[in-house]
């Protein structure tokens, strides 16, 4: 069910990959149905906070029965346009971007498809990752165009991430996942997702040791 125009919250947005993983889990299971009480549960969110959510886009349960998993693990993967195929590349062939070319899910079970990787480095350009090429960043502007590429990860040095990412915009690209530890300032009809490692473990590091005082103290 389409969300007819209307504007979605990014907090909702982020939430939808999660309902769609436990979905996908329940169904790996064969459970066909289940209530927004049992699924708040497993995932550790409220049950008005799913059927707000979900309401956002039509709703999908039925009061009494909840939600048919399966039709509802569809609808949610249209919302997030994994029905459709989505063609991408990696800019950057080290280390993290062949560990995300070798990323089977990619392929298997969202339907995005990496058509290249494109590199600098004469030692990795004529590679292949997963039966994926590696080609010379100079091919770049070539590549996107004549393919329709879309959307790019970004695993690249963050001195070079700012010039090589408004290049790509206007070549076409309409949204960035950012492995590059810097923030990208773009065109407002480009999309920008920072995946920013070190900022995460800082966050875990901190909690950790937060934790730790609080439990000296008591």
């Amino acid at each position: 069910m389409a969300n007819s125009g209307k504007n979605i919250s990014s907090a909702v947005i982020k939430r939808l990959p999660r309902y769609f993983r436990y979905l996908g889990a329940l169904k790996a299971r064969n459970i066909t149905r289940i209530s927004s009480k049992e699924l708040s549960e497993q995932m550790m969110v409220t049950a008005s906070q799913i059927r707000q959510d979900l309401n956002n886009f039509g709703g999908f349960g039925q009061q009494g029965y909840g939600y048919n998993v399966d039709n509802l693990y569809t609808e949610i993967g249209k919302i997030l346009g994994l029905d459709k195929r989505n063609d991408m590349i990696i800019v950057g062939a080290g280390n993290l971007g062949q560990a995300l070319a070798n990323y089977q899910s990619f392929n298997e079970d969202y339907g995005y498809k990496v058509m290249a990787l494109f590199d600098v480095n004469p030692k990795l350009i004529g590679i292949s990752v997963r039966g994926v090429k590696v080609l010379d960043t100079d091919e770049l502007e070539n590549f996107i165009k004549t393919h329709g590429i879309k959307i790019a990860a970004l695993t690249i040095p963050k001195d070079q991430a700012p010039a090589i990412a408004k290049k790509m915009a206007e070549w076409g690209i309409k949204g960035f996942w950012n492995f590059a530890p810097i923030d990208l300032h773009l065109p407002d009809n480009v999309t920008v997702e920072n995946v920013h490692l070190a900022e995460s473990l800082m966050t875990l590091t901190y909690n950790v040791h937060n934790r730790e005082e609080q439990e000296q103290e008591q």
